[in-house]
């Protein structure tokens, strides 16, 4: 371990005498030498800087030297920059009254030139007014300057675009009828609806360019329901409901209305009706049975809608509900959300729950049951071709309990003729009764009967 650290403080001191040979003593000679000359030739060089023309010729090359780094722009005195201002609204002067332009920009961007203090300043001035002049000018296509109009001191500016192309057209007018369009009804609670839309007037005024006025289809007012303040029964007022003017297409024409704005009264109402719910079976049983009783929850739901939804689901008289009960083999329990008729917007209840009990079948035949028409054109009359195409015989299969209390009045055997025109035609014939828990088949399926014009 003692020759290991032996060998290393040798090797160190190797490097370190090599380091003071070569290095070291070398600059050491050199400083010293140098000093040396310094010491005896120090007053010659005062002598010589402190002579008129020594500093003459300084003095001429320093100042040439100036020159020429000005000259080439090496040293820049001039501290201007840029600075752009942006989408600037630009202010038009024309008669609004007379005339309608086109090719108008918004807006214009400026580009300002100056010192830091100035641009500085500039920038902090409120309003920037940017003016395009056409007054005096008549329709027609003309070039016109966008003119910056502030006094901008030592600062230099540009316009872009410095001018422009415009369009000028006489304006003209006409009379429109104003029509309505409701926005966000959802907001509404689904028992209410808007029953009906007040408003002053009935009639506007677009104007604009002919070829504008042309393009215009309506007028509406967007009837915005998330306005309101309240959404309860009765008259509701919307202030400053806008007019916006639409071509056939749906889109919207950038045109002159007036007024622009009105007020509307928005009355709203919560029109409803109890209906009857008809549990409709489909499918056949399996063989031997037949439905002896239908259970519901609920006999009748209080249905929320338009006043027409509820004047025609009243028409039908109830809501169907249709089950499966196709090779049904016992009793079953049926839980059914009642479907909402077109128009209805809520039903007092959502789910019902329905209990089929099945029992042993029987069938019944009913005779001479009279065939109805439907859906027949009011411009032609049908008639059978025989007495076996004007009444048919009904099979009635059910459980006995049930088919006991049918009436042959009870069954209505009739064909459907929509879109029938004059001929001879071999009709389907249909069946239905008033006990939705029987199954009703006519042994007479086809009829022929002849229609014709009245």
């Amino acid at each position: 371990m003692k020759k290991i650290i032996k060998m290393i403080k040798t090797f160190f001191h190797n490097i370190g005498v090599i380091i003071d040979r070569t290095i070291v003593t070398p600059v050491t000679k050199l400083i010293f030498r140098l000093t040396k000359k310094f010491e005896s030739s120090g007053k010659n060089i005062e002598n010589w800087l402190s002579s008129t023309n020594t500093l003459l010729f300084i003095s001429l090359f320093i100042a040439i030297a100036i020159f020429i780094m000005i000259d080439r722009k090496i040293i820049v005195f001039n501290d201007n920059e840029a600075e752009v201002l942006q989408n600037q609204p630009v202010n038009v002067v024309y008669n609004e009254e007379a005339y309608v332009v086109e090719g108008l920009p918004e807006s214009v961007d400026i580009t300002l030139i100056g010192s830091k203090t100035d641009l500085y300043i500039a920038k902090q001035s409120s309003t920037h007014d940017i003016t395009v002049d056409l007054s005096g000018l008549t329709p027609g296509t003309h070039r016109v300057d966008v003119k910056y109009n502030r006094n901008a001191g030592n600062i230099r500016y540009m316009v872009n675009p410095s001018s422009v192309t415009v369009v000028i057209y006489p304006k003209v007018s006409k009379t429109m009828s104003l029509s309505t369009e409701v926005l966000n009804s959802d907001v509404l609670d689904s028992k209410l609806v808007v029953d009906d839309i007040k408003y002053d007037t009935d009639k506007v005024v677009v104007k604009g360019a002919e070829h504008q006025l042309e393009q215009v289809a309506t007028v509406k007012a967007l009837i915005n329901l998330e306005g309101l303040a309240s959404y309860e029964e009765g008259k509701n007022t919307l202030k400053d409901v806008p007019l916006i003017a639409y071509d056939e297409n749906g889109d919207k024409v950038d045109i002159e209305i007036v007024p622009q704005k009105i007020d509307v009264d928005v009355e709203i109402s919560s029109p409803h009706e109890e209906i009857p719910i008809q549990i409709i079976p489909k499918g056949e049983l399996s063989f031997g049975l037949g439905i002896s009783s239908i259970e519901s929850s609920e006999a009748k739901v209080m249905a929320y809608g338009s006043t027409k939804a509820l004047k025609e689901l009243k028409e039908v008289g109830y809501i169907p509900i249709e089950i499966d009960v196709d090779k049904l083999k016992e009793n079953k329990e049926y839980r059914v959300e009642i479907p909402k008729p077109v128009g209805i917007k809520a039903l007092s209840v959502n789910n019902i729950t329905i209990r089929v009990t099945v029992g042993e079948a029987d069938s019944i035949d009913f005779k001479d049951i009279s065939i109805d028409t439907r859906n027949l054109g009011e411009d032609y009359s049908v008639q059978g071709l025989s007495k076996d195409d004007t009444t048919v015989t009904v099979t009635v299969k059910g459980v006995k309990s049930v088919i006991k209390n049918l009436r042959s009045s009870d069954i209505h055997a009739y064909i459907d003729l929509d879109g029938y025109k004059a001929g001879t035609y071999d009709v389907d014939v249909k069946v239905e009764g008033t006990d939705s828990k029987l199954q009703y088949v006519s042994k007479t399926k086809q009829i022929k009967v002849k229609l014709q014009k009245k």
